[in-house]
């Protein structure tokens, strides 16, 4: 009876917690995020952070890496689902410019993805197994965002 109590006990406080830390980071974080990296888009945190607005509507504030045309974000949460069935139109804002790009979850290449979380993600603990490092999602920029950008710069 006592290890049943516990096991309860201990079930309702990680369930607390999760809920709670969910609320932090949905309700005081992330809009604190988007609006430094909104307002300002030359700053040290926007140079790692774009802000993704998701099909659902839903706009996310995440670390990214970009290599060119591509660019590259680790999902922790559920929502990398929205890119699973076909490639997804979405808009992100890195420093300053909404650009536009197809995005794809890569889920049958680890590979692929470690070497790519390498760079994202070189503070991540190695000894997590591979299914708590998230996944990789790869948006290619749409040509018209791209020129956009470099005709701004020049």
């Amino acid at each position: 009876m006592k290890k049943r109590h516990w096991i309860m006990s201990t079930l309702i406080v990680l369930v607390l917690l999760f809920v709670g830390l969910r609320y932090y980071a949905e309700q005081i974080v992330n809009p604190r995020v988007i609006n430094e990296i909104s307002n300002n888009p030359n700053g040290e945190r926007a140079a790692l952070v774009t802000l993704i607005e998701l099909p659902s509507g839903l706009s996310v504030p995440v670390n990214y890496l970009q290599q060119g045309n591509l660019v590259f974000i680790g999902v922790d949460g559920g929502w990398w689902r929205e890119f699973a069935s076909a490639p997804t139109q979405v808009q992100l804002l890195i420093r300053g410019e909404s650009l536009t790009g197809s995005a794809v979850v890569v889920l049958d290449d680890p590979d692929y993805t470690n070497q790519v979380f390498l760079k994202l993600r070189p503070t991540a603990p190695k000894w997590l197994p591979a299914w708590l490092n998230g996944k990789l999602v790869v948006i290619t920029l749409a040509e018209t965002s791209l020129s956009t950008e470099y005709a701004d710069k020049q």
